[in-house]
């Protein structure tokens, strides 16, 4: 058989396989519409603080070796505003660095997680600030949900004196309270998660640590060495993968031989989550830190989600999928329009009331985009080469035996 004949036959087997696969009696996964959840504008009260129940689709999760959530939910009016109010606001800050890095004022690598926003706004609303966060690259919202300012991050990746990490780390190095990056080697923050739950573990701290990766990481073997000692220990370590469907160019089909991600554990239960409706991710990471504390023991989540853009900004994200495909998931599973839909049915805001909003958030996002365009450049001198390796009051006497830098 001819090598162009070999390339056909392989091409026509997946398709048949991936036909198959859609075809297999029993066979389901998660929805990922955004505006599944239900509830009664009738039961909504006046009150913005008075919450009421709400409740999550039967399709929005599936369990493996535990059962899946309680889908009642309990929010208030102003949980909903302000989780909107969030997604908002990261949506704007990813645009204004997309425009920074087209206008080449923002250089270097730089990913971003438009379409991603249910993520991180709703663990964040699940959680404690003494639980703790760690995260690949893409990370700029979830360093915004754990309170680092939008400035800073905008200033970081213009490389200012304001950036989170002083204009010196860039798009892969962000750092906040209980947030610990921004790491840029693949999968390499996996074991550091681990371990920061090893240390919660160790002071009898009732917290978790959420250790995120992507499903282009998730095939790397360190990530199966850290859950490997996570369950001989017992480390309440929440593997979270945040699935978009393709890792750089490569679709979740096309280089995993198990997309199901959430069963990668093997010995670890897991769970898969509609990572597209807010209310859905809160639901399930308020379960799974309980679930983790209670047992003893790590999971592993999936969130089911998807990137508008490219993996980064130099790839512009259409050459491995179409136009339409993207155009259809932002029409009709995009997190912030679900929610807004929710909002509106459920007697919280109004449209008027929802613009309004939105047109607040554009004016601070704005306003803190020009505070850090405004912050100057880190002074170019070999003084401030060798400042901030440390946190202040742990620097070592010696560097190299020396006392100073000669």
């Amino acid at each position: 058989m001819s090598f162009a004949r070999s390339i056909r036959s392989a091409r026509s087997m997946g398709r048949m396989l991936q036909t198959t696969r859609s075809v297999v009696p029993g066979f389901r996964t998660v929805t990922t519409a955004a505006a599944t959840t239900s509830g009664d504008a009738a039961a909504v009260p006046e009150d913005g603080d008075k919450p009421f129940t709400v409740r999550v689709h039967d399709d929005a999760y599936e369990a493996y070796k535990m059962d899946v959530p309680s889908l009642d939910l309990e929010v208030t009016k102003n949980e909903l505003l302000k989780m909107y109010q969030d997604m908002v606001a990261v949506r704007r800050l990813e645009l204004a660095a997309d425009g920074l890095y087209k206008a080449k004022k923002i250089r270097g690598f730089c990913h971003l997680s438009v379409g991603q926003e249910a993520v991180a706004v709703g663990m964040e609303n699940a959680i404690e600030p003494e639980d703790k966060i760690i995260t690949s690259y893409r990370c700029h919202g979830l360093a915004y949900m754990r309170g680092v300012a939008v400035r800073a991050i905008i200033g970081e990746l213009l490389g200012r004196e304001v950036g989170v990490s002083k204009g010196k780390g860039g798009s892969m190095h962000m750092f906040g309270p209980n947030f610990y990056g921004g790491n840029g080697i693949v999968g390499a923050q996996v074991p550091l998660g681990a371990g920061l739950a090893f240390a919660q573990k160790y002071m009898n701290k009732p917290n978790v640590t959420f250790a995120m990766y992507g499903d282009g990481a998730a095939n790397q073997g360190q990530v199966f060495e850290a859950f490997n000692m996570a369950k001989l220990w017992g480390i309440p370590a929440i593997f979270t993968c945040e699935n978009n469907k393709y890792g750089m160019g490569t679709s979740a089909e096309r280089s995993s031989a198990m997309t199901e991600y959430y069963k990668r554990g093997q010995y670890i239960p897991g769970l898969r989550v509609n990572g597209m409706d807010v209310l859905a991710v809160k639901r399930a990471c308020k379960y799974l830190k309980d679930f983790a504390l209670k047992n003893q023991t790590p999971l592993v989540v999936e969130f089911v989600t998807y990137r508008y853009g490219g993996h980064s900004m130099s790839d512009p994200g259409t050459t491995y999928r179409t136009r339409e495909e993207i155009q259809k998931v932002r029409a009709t599973k995009d997190p912030i329009e679900g929610l807004k839909r929710q909002i509106m049915e459920w007697g919280v805001a109004n449209a008027n009331e929802l613009k309004s909003l939105e047109k607040k958030v554009r004016a601070f996002v704005d306003d803190e985009v020009a505070a850090a365009e405004a912050s100057p450049f880190p002074e170019a001198t070999r003084a401030n080469l060798f400042a901030d390796i440390y946190a202040k009051g742990t620097e070592p006497k010696y560097f190299r035996a020396r006392t100073e830098l000669e």
